[in-house]
């Protein structure tokens, strides 16, 4: 139960923190009378979420490992590093934190109609179609998934491992912001989309899918990546045919030096004889 918990804990700091920077860069330009600078809020909610991210693996990796993302999780799942039972707990755990971290920052911010929820068409700063959003964001997710599986593959990767995850969503969220506002999360696509309603939940469905989709890729490439070829027989034999000839070459070179020293021994009586008749 402490694994859910602390799912549930992460993804809230992940969902308010990260959503939470888009809605005040929004915020403080407005304020300010000025359009919202692309390039500048991309880099701060890529950052925000990076950061935030980083932040909740030190704080809970130790407990459950830090999904807090159902694609994530479902990549464990497939890759068999969970249980079915573990699967569900987090899934649930994950979803509920982020409704819970987007309440939280609606309640702030004093519920404003945007929480940074993601979106394609006319909620896009590039106005994608469906499928390329749905494109943009397998991708995404593919490789925040893959990096994630091997970052935390071996032990001793742990001290480093949140820094890895971390910087890997802040480069996924610089490419994907401007394009769907980068899901790569569909517990924290839920949340905002939820509360703010509107077009964001309508839209929701394809940034609950295509992480997902992504996280199935990534499990695929990552099983085939680490497993070990078949040895065919003719590769076998051969192998037993190397190993093989430098045996006989020993043989034969103690041989050849056995038969040295014999024929060297055989010659010092020789020598001897002649000496002693030309005394």
């Amino acid at each position: 139960m402490r694994k859910y918990f602390a799912e549930f804990i992460g993804t809230a700091v992940l969902v308010f923190f990260g959503c939470g920077s888009a809605v005040a860069a929004g915020a403080l330009f407005s304020a300010m009378g000025m359009g919202l600078p692309v390039a500048f809020t991309t880099l701060l909610v890529a950052f925000a979420f990076g950061l935030a991210l980083m932040a909740a693996y030190y704080m809970i990796g130790g407990i459950s490992g830090c999904h807090i993302n159902p694609a994530v999780s479902l990549a464990m799942l497939i890759t068999r590093r969970m249980s079915v039972k573990d699967f569900f707990g987090y899934i649930i755990g994950q979803f509920v934190g982020g409704i819970a971290g987007a309440a939280l920052l609606s309640v702030i911010i004093g519920g404003r109609t945007s929480l940074g929820a993601n979106g394609y068409g006319t909620a896009s700063t590039f106005g994608i179609t469906m499928w390329m959003a749905i494109l943009t964001e397998v991708i995404l997710a593919f490789v925040f998934v893959s990096a994630f599986l091997s970052v935390t593959e071996k032990e001793e990767n742990k001290p480093i491992a949140g820094l890895i995850v971390g910087l890997t969503m802040t480069m996924t969220y610089i490419f994907g912001v401007p394009f769907t506002g980068a899901s790569v999360n569909p517990a924290r696509s839920f949340g905002p989309a939820l509360l703010q309603g509107s077009d964001a939940l309508t839209q929701v469905w394809v940034f609950i899918a295509a992480p997902l989709a992504g996280a199935i890729v990534a499990a695929i490439v990552y099983l085939l990546l680490r497993m070990e070829p078949k040895k065919s027989a003719a590769a076998v034999a051969g192998k037993t045919e190397i190993t093989e000839e430098p045996m006989d070459d020993t043989t034969e070179l103690e041989d050849s030096e056995d038969a040295e020293f014999e024929q060297l021994e055989a010659a010092e009586p020789v020598e001897d004889v002649q000496s002693d008749e030309n005394k």
